[in-house]
């Protein structure tokens, strides 16, 4: 087990010996601060895109239905005749960037969350570490009227003129400590400066969201198996994503209770040696993580074990879309209503 997943799992355990971090908590907070001031001061400059920026993001390290939440919005917006523009940093991507993402782009290239998000929707996106430059990219090859980031709250140097943070009641703040002895980014506080969205099935706010189970579909519909998705089977639920713990909730409330757990880093690059097992039970697995697997099928057209695939999608609340339609005819985003 590496380092980052030992510390993951004392996260969600909130284990005492976190405490240890302590000070480099403090460096990170100073760290942190400092870098934050000096952008709010004007000793560095930031990028003011000629469109509005929508940043959607989280106060934590880790799953918090981030990725759905924005495929919602995206598909909500176009449904309103919005043209609306991802950026995202393309984690786990090689480039070069900054990169337009297209339905033939692989998870090697631009990272998986990118791809699943264009599978998805067909938006334009466009990916690279640099902000300033994938936006001016997008711009360069569409005519948009809105971009929205996934993640990159903290990223100071682009401006932004909305923020929507996802906060996941399923699992909390933790110990509500900043990054090493705690898995938040930022202080708590930090939620009363933007529009917050509570992931949880028994909300507190009228401003919520959750996550309903699609019907799962196969992989690798090559398999000679049956084809009809059966929860009483024995299954090998494979995932790399931040929190699999929801993974595992999602399984038991389809009715999926026979399943061996087999955790892999968040954005794994999985090799066809990780999905051999002793017997010839399925996997399952997430969305995110079937990006990454696909690859792997084609590469390897002979593989026989069936890979079923759990999709969700983001259920959000009235409310959401109430806001959402004002601040955007606040910013003088043009939005065809019916």
């Amino acid at each position: 087990m590496s380092v980052a997943q030992i510390i993951q799992d004392a996260w969600n355990k909130q284990s005492r010996w976190l405490i240890f971090l302590r000070p480099l908590s403090w460096l990170y907070r100073f760290g942190f601060t400092l870098n934050k001031k000096i952008y709010q001061f004007g000793l560095k400059p930031r990028y003011r895109a000629p469109i509005p920026v929508m940043v959607i993001g989280n106060i934590t390290v880790g799953g918090s239905g981030k990725t759905p939440l924005l495929i919602h919005l995206v598909k909500y917006l176009q449904s309103l005749s919005v043209r609306v523009g991802v950026i995202s940093r393309g984690y786990g991507g090689s480039g070069p960037f900054p990169k337009i993402v297209s339905l033939e782009s692989v998870p090697d290239e631009v990272g998986d969350e990118p791809c699943l998000i264009v599978q998805s929707t067909g938006v334009a996106m466009a990916v690279g570490s640099n902000r300033q430059e994938s936006i001016e990219l997008l711009l360069k090859n569409y005519r948009l009227d809105l971009i929205i980031s996934d993640d990159g709250l903290q990223h100071w140097a682009l401006d932004r003129q909305l923020e929507w943070i996802v906060l996941d009641n399923n699992r909390g703040l933790g110990n509500q400590k900043l990054l090493p002895e705690g898995y938040l980014r930022e202080p708590v506080s930090r939620l009363k400066q933007s529009t917050v969205i509570e992931h949880s099935h028994s909300p507190k706010s009228g401003l919520n969201m959750h996550l309903e189970v699609a019907e799962p579909y196969l992989l690798n519909p090559q398999v000679e198996q049956a084809i009809v998705f059966d929860p009483t089977l024995d299954y090998y639920a494979v995932v790399g994503i931040g929190f699999p713990k929801r993974f595992y909730h999602t399984l038991e409330t389809m009715g999926v209770t026979q399943f061996q757990c087999h955790e892999f880093p968040d954005h794994y690059d999985y090799e066809i040696n990780d999905l051999h097992f002793d017997d010839m039970n399925p996997i399952i697995t997430t969305e995110k993580d079937a990006v990454k697997l696909l690859p792997l099928m084609k590469e390897h057209p002979t593989y026989q074990r069936e890979i079923w695939v759990v999709p969700v999608e983001a259920v959000l609340s009235p409310e959401c879309y109430s806001l959402l339609n004002k601040q955007l005819q606040q910013l003088g985003v043009e939005i065809n209503l019916g």
